[in-house]
């Protein structure tokens, strides 16, 4: 396998340790040397500077590899000439915000972590002072990280021979203290003089975390209980890069039931959970309902729709028919229903603002969220602060974050199939199929038609009589899978659907439907 292999989009990501059976580790030592030195050549062109001049700072999740990777990789930078902080567990939002703090205004960071993956997994998302990278830019740290693949035993060596003097040498910081320290500040002006004890903001709020053994324990230890919050009945805050409770993601069934389950036995206000470098979030209203997904979208959206009214929301592919109904109708802002891949859901925000349109936020039902007045940084403590400052607000005037979106409809069925694709060529194959099923909706009438715009995949809207829903066929991002997601608002409607959908698809041999 080569480098190219590990990049993931707009992230590297690899197989780190042992463990797993049919899984060779893939992102070692040489290959952290490697990139690193490619972000390095990055950043200097990307500041103009000379790489003495460059301060990068680099931290971990909970993964048990993480401090390996993080040694190979401060000590490539210091060898560099840079000068790098090390900032030991951290999140990958805090690890941006090292370039906006005052006490440390970096011109780059690095955050080692696999987000949700297994405990074997691990990879690297790098900033600089305008945000995350593009894959165009981790293609192009890669190219020159395999550029030095003949050279690397003379690299590896010169590090060697200077790593005791640089992991002496290199600074600690804690920058998780400074990022809750911005969090708490946010919290305290956001509720104000609505609140009789200034210092304890939080007082009489009962909230629960579930941060999944990753790095997100220290919302509740060091944003919420300081600020007078009961946290009692929140989980797995002590981070354990082994996951052994639950997988670390909002997405996950078990993990969100057990965040409900945390707020129903200790009877709080609400919950939140993370992921396992807490750049996505999701919550739990006060009577033990999940608020994912759809519901989390239009939360997001809620707590911004007074102050800026009209404001275009950007999502996913997969949000349903029923949040832009309540994006749209209910908080009177417009929805424009985008890609998945939250790069591509915030690059798009992002390219709306520079043409006119006022676009406040870029979300992902997985929890990626994103607000413009937060430097469009995918920051799940971020959206937990708001969501926070909201809900002291709703207690105090006798309400809660469930009245929010209390008129967004949930379809009677919702179910998501993974397709495998079986050709070689599995990129043009799923696209011959969706160029197919995109002419058959064309084309078919009746009650079945193809939904305009749609800007991934093909999403076909169904009546009553053919399921009451619709569904979303799309290429997996990086996978030989065609995800199809289906919805209905009658029971057993995705069953309708799924059955006609399975005798189109049916006709092609090398996509393996047998699950619909």
């Amino acid at each position: 396998m080569t480098i190219k292999n590990l990049q993931n989009g707009s992230d590297i990501r690899g197989i780190a340790l042992e463990g797993i059976p049919g899984e060779t580790p893939n992102l070692g030592k040489k290959e952290t040397i490697l990139l690193s030195m490619g972000y390095i050549k990055w950043l200097t062109a990307k500041t103009e500077k000379p790489v003495t001049s460059l301060k990068i700072a680099v931290g971990t999740d909970s993964r048990i590899s993480g401090p390996e990777l993080k040694k190979y990789m401060l000590n490539t930078f210091a060898y560099c000439g840079a000068n790098v902080l090390d900032c030991d567990m951290a999140s990958t939002p805090a690890m941006f915000m090292s370039t906006i703090f005052d006490e440390t205004l970096c011109d780059g960071a690095v955050m080692i972590t696999a987000s949700h993956l297994p405990f074997n997994r691990n990879g690297f998302k790098y900033f600089s002072k305008d945000g995350g990278l593009d894959k165009e830019d981790i293609a192009a740290i890669i190219k020159t990280a395999e550029s030095l693949m003949d050279s690397y035993a003379d690299i590896e060596a010169a590090i060697d021979a200077h790593s005791t003097e640089f992991e002496s040498t290199i600074p600690k910081l804690d920058l998780i203290e400074i990022y809750a320290n911005h969090l708490r500040s946010l919290i305290k002006d956001g509720i104000g003089s609505a609140c009789d004890n200034q210092a304890k903001p939080l007082e009489g709020m009962k909230i629960t975390v579930d941060a999944g053994n990753g790095a997100g324990g220290f919302f509740a230890d060091k944003v919420l209980a300081p600020l007078g919050a009961d946290i009692t009945g929140s989980r797995y805050l002590e981070p354990d890069g082994t996951f052994p409770n639950h997988a670390p993601n909002p997405e996950n069934k078990e993990a969100m039931a057990a965040a409900c389950e945390a707020v129903i036995e200790s009877h709080a206000d609400f919950g939140l959970i993370f992921d396992t470098d807490v750049d996505r979030s999701a919550a739990v209203d006060g009577n033990g309902e999940a608020i994912s997904r759809n519901e989390i979208v239009a939360l997001a959206a809620a707590l911004i729709s007074d102050e800026h009214p009209g404001t275009t929301v950007v999502t996913d592919s997969v949000t349903s028919d029923h949040l832009t109904d309540f994006l749209e109708g209910s908080l009177g802002l417009k929805h424009l229903r985008f890609k998945r891949g939250y790069r591509n859901v915030i690059n798009k925000a992002v390219e709306l603002n520079a043409s006119g349109t006022d676009c406040q936020l870029a979300i992902e039902t997985s929890g990626h969220a994103a607000y413009k007045e937060n430097y469009f940084l995918d920051d799940g403590a971020y959206l937990a602060t708001k969501i926070v400052i909201k809900a002291a607000l709703l207690k105090k005037a006798g309400s809660s974050l469930e009245e929010l979106i209390s008129s967004l409809k949930k379809p009677a069925e919702s179910k998501e199939f993974r397709m495998k694709i079986k050709a070689d060529d599995f990129a043009s194959y799923g696209k011959d199929v969706l160029e197919a099923l995109s002419s058959w909706a064309d084309s078919h009438g009746n009650g079945i038609s193809k939904v305009h715009p749609n800007f991934e995949g093909v999403r076909i809207s169904f009546d009553e009589t053919h399921g009451n829903g619709w569904a979303l066929l799309r290429m997996s991002l990086h996978d030989p899978i065609m995800p199809l997601n289906i919805e209905s608002d009658t029971n057993g409607g995705t069953e309708i659907i799924g059955k006609i959908l399975k005798d189109f698809l049916s006709g092609y041999a090398q996509l393996d439907s047998s699950a619909l």
